[in-house]
Order: structure tokens, then C-alpha cells, then sequence
């Protein structure tokens, strides 16, 4: 359980997540970072659900994005498509929101890959909150980073199973 929100504006875009790990109701953590870079690439990517599990399908998105010399919508598409078929990869339970210059994505375990419409996107237990806010936010002339932390922050306050501790990725 946790918050990731993209933005894409003004030809920057921003992944952030909060630093909250619960297990049950309980917090586990505070400061746990669940948004990487892929820099030999230039994609961004948080994750929600299970941590091994998001890490797991991570390394796989980064060994997708070699072998499709850095097309993210290809390599989005495989991801998804070994995450349904594969016997072991079937059980991991994590969404991820991930994006670069061009593209930004939801790739979940049931397949989906969806380019959402509009400039946000927001999963996890607060996703929806960050959601909503940070697309009102894109009507004034904050930064992209400004608005993701802004909705993280929205989040935190209504979801108890998100922080205010903001981590940050960009391109």
C-alpha cells in the first residue's frame, strides 16, 4: 500500500512516491524509496504493492528496455504479457507507473498496459487522491515536481497508509 504519482508538463516529467511501508495496519517504515530511474534509458518508475515484488518486475522492465533498445511501449507490453503468462511472475502482485520523454504507462499484473489520458497518473492506495489533486494542480504555473509533491502531501493527509515523505525521480 502506498502512492505514486506521475506528471508530465512543460516537457518535464516526474515520478513520486511516498516513504511508508505498512504491513496490515501497522507502519513498518518511514523512509522507503520506491521510485527508480533506469538512467542508461531515461525512464522513471514507482511501484506499488509488494516491495520484492515491484523490485522483481523493475529489474525485468530494465532488462525489457535492453533488449528493445529503450522503447518503452514495447517494452511495457512484454513486461505485461510475461507478468500474465509466467508461472512465477503471475503471482507477484505490485502496479507500476512508469514513463519517459515521449510516453507514460500503467502496467499491471493482469496485463494491462494503459496510457491514461491527460498528463497524471496516480496508483496505489492514495493514488486516487494524488489523482485528483494533482490534476487540478496542472491548471496553475507550478513545476510538474512542485504538483507531484503537492499530491503526495493531499494523499498523506487522507490515506493512512501514505506519508508526507516524498521521494522524487525526473527526466
Amino acid at each position: 500500500m502506498t502512492t505514486i504519482v506521475l506528471v508530465r508538463k512543460n516537457n518535464e516529467v516526474v515520478v513520486a512516491g511516498d516513504g511508508q511501508v505498512s504491513m496490515g495496519n501497522t507502519v513498518i517504515k518511514k523512509t522507503a524509496n520506491k521510485v527508480r530511474k533506469i538512467e542508461k534509458r531515461n525512464v522513471i518508475a514507482g511501484f506499488a504493492g509488494s516491495t520484492a515484488d515491484a523490485l522483481t518486475l523493475f529489474e525485468r522492465l530494465e532488462s525489457k528496455l535492453e533488449k528493445h533498445a529503450g522503447n518503452l511501449a514495447r517494452a511495457a507490453v512484454e513486461l505485461a504479457k510475461d507478468w500474465r503468462t509466467d508461472k512465477y511472475l503471475r503471482r507477484l502482485e505490485a502496479l507500476m507507473a512508469v514513463g519517459d520523454k515521449e510516453n507514460s504507462f500503467i502496467i499491471s499484473g493482469t496485463g494491462d498496459v494503459l496510457e491514461p489520458e491527460g498528463d497524471v497518473i496516480g496508483i496505489g492506495s492514495g493514488g486516487n487522491y494524488a489523482l485528483a489533486s494533482a490534476k487540478v494542480l496542472m491548471e496553475t504555473d507550478l513545476s510538474a515536481e512542485d504538483i507531484a509533491k503537492k499530491a503526495i502531501k493531499v494523499a498523506s493527509e487522507i490515506c493512512v497508509f501514505t506519508n508526507d515523505n516524498c521521494n522524487i525521480e525526473k527526466i
